[in-house]
């Protein structure tokens, strides 16, 4: 186990996400692209390039995501569908993608995939979005892209299952599988590193979130739940496994892959 670079006695996990040394909690300070030593804490961000960006930890995955997110949401519109009115079922794009039990029974197994980038409004979108670029940049820094990414489709995916536990007769879309997902593991991950989850706030957020969750109407409680659980348990399976059974963190990788790949199946087996 590495030590940390100020505090040689002190055994450590985390490393700063600009220069690379490992640092322990008292060091440690949270920046929108991860944790960083003191020293470079300081430094003034640079101007990155997007192949440096990727290099020094920049969240390159999560504006990808994004990025997905708003194109499919322009081809909803040009699909037909209206931004006001509630007239998105107009768009053939969202008739097409939307997950529903019905359709999956049918053979539309893309749609456990495919409802998680759609959106039913722009302010559907924005809200997905701003939470999916605020937990990116605190999160994909720190664990890495390849991780991050497991963590969320994972979450997508057994949210898509939640919602046909629960729902399965309605159209429902939203990336809130994966974003609930996100939470779960990002208070996962800072306890594994030695950080209160209470000082972040993001106890609060996701008591929050699941507060509205059970009391507005038209939210999907499958999606979110699930997304929830499926983040959580691939946060453990990440970083929780490795430290208690010894394997290595690639094993781990693969059985993370295999939360997302159960969840499929029993998607289609309860559609």
């Amino acid at each position: 186990m590495a030590t940390c670079y100020r505090h040689p006695s002190r055994e450590t996990g985390v490393s700063c996400s600009n220069c690379g040394r490992s640092i322990c909690p008292d060091c440690m300070t949270s920046t929108p692209v991860g944790m960083r030593c003191p020293e470079c804490a300081r430094q003034r961000t640079r101007a990155r390039t997007m192949r440096s960006a990727a290099r020094s930890g920049e969240p390159v995955l999560t504006y990808l995501l994004i990025g997905i997110c708003v194109v499919t949401f322009i081809g909803e519109l040009a699909g037909g569908a209206r931004v006001a009115g509630g007239g998105l079922g107009a768009s053939r794009l969202f008739e097409e993608g939307a997950l529903r039990g019905s359709d999956v029974a049918d053979g539309d197994y893309w749609r456990l995939l495919t409802a998680g980038f759609l959106h039913a409004s722009p302010i559907h979108l924005f809200f997905n979005a701003f939470a999916l670029w605020i937990l990116g940049q605190m999160l994909e820094p720190a664990i890495g892209s390849l991780r991050f990414g497991l963590i969320f489709f994972v979450s997508l995916f057994a949210g898509s299952l939640g919602v046909l536990l629960v729902d399965p007769d309605s159209l429902t879309v939203g990336a809130s599988g994966g974003i609930f997902g996100l939470l779960g593991a990002a208070v996962i991950v800072m306890r594994n590193r030695g950080i209160n989850p209470m000082e972040s706030g993001l106890v609060f957020w996701l008591g929050l979130n699941l507060l509205l969750t059970f009391t507005i109407s038209n939210i999907s409680i499958g999606g979110h739940i699930g997304g929830l659980i499926g983040g959580s348990l691939a946060a453990l399976v990440l970083f929780e496994l490795p430290d208690r059974v010894r394997i290595a963190p690639a094993a781990a990788n693969v059985i993370c892959a295999g939360l997302g790949v159960a969840a499929i199946v029993g998607s289609i087996a309860v559609a």
